[in-house]
């Protein structure tokens, strides 16, 4: 894609100064950021990287090797003008020439290009141990920003084995057609972790607080789960996804594609969501156990193949907004600001509440009131979010939106734009900035020139009155 590109001034490798061993951390999505990070820190400091090892000890206990994962010798190739990356360590390297490095979280060029570049003066290889959020996520020069989404969605390829499974179930959901991807936070593990026991049994709320206590890896062990659904830190219940939907519009006959792993209580918490949309699939509906056995025990294998599903999908729907949530809702947004649903749960929770105590009905209203406040959830173009105000330290970056999330605003925004767009450049730009792009899709909705019933695609180019929304990346087609 033109938008990351690099510019005129870029350099590629010159001499390498050492070699960069990463050892990923969290899951699948978690590691991919990750990877992606080091690619770009390799280029800062002047690295060879060795191709990342992945985490094989955390929750998911997943023996899967990088070449397992992801596409190895396309990574290596891919990145050939922008990092070298061999797949290990040369035998001579002794070990008195390493060193472990816990890299500060969400540093900056300086930190890499002083305190980290400085150790290539006494060690020949350094050993990243933690890869989640060393990078900065904004301020940042573009060249590293572009290069950060060329590792990530076009070097980053999963391997041919799982691309070839999760096209085939691709087209297994779309031989029903159009469909949406419902990212189901309802595992044991995700309650269990988050306190949220809204619609369970008293019996299966011991069981989560067991679990918790027992998991010394999570530090919060009491949690009051009215306050977490309260504040919307709690993922939607099937149940309660299934009302969301309804109320947007889609009808019963809509394919869903759950992306998830086992739902805690299976069919006894599934029910309301089956009833109403009876077209529900999952992995093992779409394919039989022989053509997913050689996946089976690899939770990262199984999570690619979800993350596939949903990232081609023609809607995305996560009920909570965790590592694959953020990473898919970032994907969608590079191929072209697809469709992709971010339920604003503490809104809801205060609307499920009152159907449940018979203060609310299904209908128009609640539809009305959900499309309304949801207009803006939907994947348009924005800027991406900084801090929470008074926020200091760590907790700024914590709080800021992940650049995995919306790399749509490092790389539009950030030059090296041709003179011939420069006037639709600044005025989006200037859209976005003042809150008025969605007045100006309203607009258009009112007038019959856009509908949200269609689908993005940036290739189309069937809405010649707007050449401003064509280079947003808006142009629509019918799914």
């Amino acid at each position: 894609m033109p938008c990351t590109q690099p510019s005129p001034n870029y350099t590629s490798p010159s001499e390498s100064r050492g070699y960069l061993l990463a050892h990923t951390n969290g899951g699948l999505n978690q590691m991919r950021a990750g990877i992606c990070d080091m690619v770009a820190i390799a280029h800062i400091i002047n690295a060879t990287l060795v191709v990342p090892k992945l985490d094989k000890k955390s929750y998911w206990q997943d023996s899967s090797n990088f070449s397992d994962v992801f596409d190895e010798d396309h990574f290596i190739n891919a990145l050939a003008n922008d990092v070298k990356v061999i797949k290990k360590l040369p035998n001579e390297i002794g070990s008195s020439m390493k060193a472990v490095k816990y890299f500060k979280s969400w540093s900056g060029m300086d930190y890499y290009q002083e305190e980290i570049a400085s150790m290539w003066a006494d060690y020949k290889v350094i050993r990243a141990a933690k890869t989640d959020s060393r990078l900065a996520n904004n301020n940042l020069p573009p060249d590293i920003q572009k290069l950060r989404c060329r590792a990530c969605y076009e070097a980053l390829r999963f391997a041919p084995q799982i691309e070839a499974m999760g096209k085939l179930l691709v087209d297994r959901m779309r031989s029903n057609g159009p469909y949406i991807s419902l990212h189901l936070r309802y595992e044991k593990d995700m309650l269990a972790f988050s306190g949220c026991t809204h619609d369970l049994s008293p019996a299966e709320a011991n069981e989560l607080k067991t679990i918790r206590d027992a998991n010394d890896n999570w530090k919060v062990k009491d949690i009051d789960p009215m306050e977490q659904r309260s504040k919307g830190f709690c993922p939607l219940t099937p149940k309660e996804a299934a009302i969301f939907l309804s109320a947007l519009g889609y009808p019963s006959n809509t394919p869903i594609y759950i992306a998830a792993g086992e739902i805690y209580g299976g069919d006894s918490h599934m029910g309301a969501l089956q009833s109403r949309y009876p077209m529900l699939m999952r992995k093992e509906n779409l394919a039989s156990s022989e053509e997913l056995e050689p996946f089976t025990n690899h939770l990262s294998q199984l999570a690619a193949l979800d993350y596939i599903v949903s990232v081609e999908s023609d809607v995305f729907f996560p009920t909570y907004s965790g590592n694959m949530a953020r990473a898919v809702e970032g994907h969608r947004r590079f191929l072209g600001h697809r469709r992709t649903i971010s339920p604003d749960r503490k809104a809801l929770v205060r609307l499920f509440d009152k159907i449940e105590q018979g203060k609310l009905k299904e209908g128009k209203y609640l539809s009305d009131h959900v499309i309304e406040s949801h207009r803006n959830r939907q994947g348009s173009p924005r800027k991406r979010k900084g801090p929470i105000s008074g926020t200091k330290g760590t907790d700024r970056f914590r709080s800021e939106e992940a650049f995995y999330v919306n790399p749509f605003t490092g790389l539009f925004m950030s030059g090296g734009i041709p003179e011939s767009e420069h006037l639709y450049h600044n005025q989006l730009v200037w859209m976005m900035e003042n809150n008025s792009l969605q007045k100006k899709i309203r607009e258009w909705e009112d007038r019959g020139k856009f509908n949200h019933s269609l689908s993005i695609d940036t290739t189309s180019r069937l809405c010649p009155e707007s050449e401003l929304i064509r280079y947003a990346g808006l142009c629509i087609s019918r799914v």
